[in-house]
């Protein structure tokens, strides 16, 4: 580009970095809940395999249903930027950024405390999974600058 172009450079790489840091955590999360499923099917306490709790089924159902909302969210995100902008992306974009390494950070909190102890051994993915996604809620921007941008975005558009 040219002289002055830069910002405008810079922000239209933004969102599909974003959207790739989203897609990550997406999988980090799905790898935490298989490696969970195996986890629980192999250990037991209590005299029954940990596959055989109603919490820990709970926890599995609500981690599918978490990733889910977070790839399909990111899905279209990355659909409309596509076929239109970023600019008209932007609040799609806002919204993944901050749905998808919360929903991260909860699911491998989960598969963490299935595992027990195993689950912070730092030969483990978990701990590392685990840290990645508290980075990314702060990399290109805190969840609270979001939250804001989205939220002032919000408001205009419902009260134009």
């Amino acid at each position: 580009g040219g002289e002055g172009q830069g910002f405008e450079i810079a922000q239209s790489r933004l969102g599909p970095g974003r959207i790739h840091h989203c897609m990550r955590l997406i999988g980090s999360a799905q790898r935490a809940l298989e490696l969970m499923c195996a986890r629980v099917e192999q250990r037991v306490a209590f005299g029954k395999k940990l596959s055989e709790q109603g919490s820990i089924r709970e926890d599995i159902a609500r981690s599918l249903c978490d990733i889910e909302q977070a790839r399909l969210l990111t899905l279209k995100a990355a659909d409309k930027m596509d076929r239109t902008s970023y600019k008209d992306a932007r609040d799609l974009i806002a919204m993944i950024k901050i749905v998808a390494p919360t929903m991260a950070q909860q699911v491998i909190d989960r598969a963490i405390q299935a595992h027990g102890a195993l689950g912070l051994c730092q030969d483990s993915f978990l701990p590392r999974a685990f840290a990645n996604a508290r980075a990314i809620r702060l990399a290109d921007g805190p969840d609270q600058v979001h939250m804001a941008s989205l939220g002032k975005a919000v408001i205009k558009r419902y009260t134009a």
